[in-house]
């Protein structure tokens, strides 16, 4: 059963697709159907000891490690849990995204969403392409606790193309981990067709950017239709007024008159 359910399961590293060297590609299906899409951009920033030039005291350095396109990756889907585990530079370093979908009641009536509910980030300090001369170098596992982040509708799949910080607390020492993410677009259940997302939800980031950059034009819209109807009324009322018999204000004028 366990032979014939991994023959059936495909994982692809597509990030060699992306014109963004930064931006990697995912996808995980389950028998010829796609069930999981991920796209993103991802760097953590790790806090690591190391000796001062004294040799007594301790000084904080930091590593910035981005997600490798090469990583290899694993992936299960299902009904309300998804999974996708990726690791890179012999496994020194290891990022596991899981995902959950619930329904709950609101004033419309049960809807049901999904969200990122766990990140965990397994980093080897003493591996040496991002760590220098770390103090008992080791491996630590930094990850979130109760997390409920990207969260989006069923059905729909979710898109943020600003930068999003998550911190992480690590178990070397409590250090706080910070992922960075951004350029995402994911989907972990109900994809519609092969390699097909559904219809975005953005984040708030995005929708907020969205209307700082239409607002201005909304406004000269409406600006521009107050001054055309503005001098539409002024027209109007030099033509009725124009067309009244004007009364001469010298009275001695009124023998004219009639």
């Amino acid at each position: 059963a366990a032979a014939r359910l991994a023959a059936e399961q495909e994982v692809e590293n597509l990030s060699g697709l992306s014109p963004n060297p930064e931006k990697d590609i995912f996808v995980v299906r389950e028998n010829r159907t796609t069930c999981l899409m991920a796209e993103f951009a991802a760097k953590f920033i790790v806090p690591y000891d190391v000796w001062a030039s004294n040799y007594v005291d301790l000084i904080t350095e930091q590593a910035d490690i981005p997600l490798s396109r090469g990583a290899e990756m694993k992936g299960k889907c299902g009904t309300n849990e998804s999974e996708l585990e990726l690791s890179w530079l012999d496994q020194a370093y290891t990022l596991k995204l899981s995902f959950v979908k619930e329904g709950h009641n609101t004033s419309r009536g049960p809807e049901a969403s999904w969200r990122l509910s766990r990140i965990q980030f397994t980093y080897d300090t003493s591996e040496r392409t991002y760590f220098k001369d770390a103090v008992s170098p080791g491996k630590h596992t930094a990850s979130s606790h109760r997390l409920s982040a990207l969260v989006t509708p069923a059905g729909r799949s979710y898109e943020c193309q600003a930068q999003q910080t998550i911190s992480l607390v690590s178990s070397d020492h409590q250090k706080s981990v910070q992922l960075l993410l951004s350029e995402v677009r994911l989907q972990p259940f109900d994809i519609p067709a092969d390699f097909v997302f559904s219809e975005e939800h953005k984040c708030p980031v995005d929708q907020r950017e969205q209307l700082e950059e239409t607002l201005p034009l909304i406004l000269g819209l409406i600006l521009g239709l107050v001054i055309v109807i503005t001098l539409g009324i002024y027209h109007i009322h030099l033509k009725l007024t124009a067309s009244q018999v004007q009364i001469p204000r010298d009275r001695s004028q009124y023998k004219h008159m009639g």
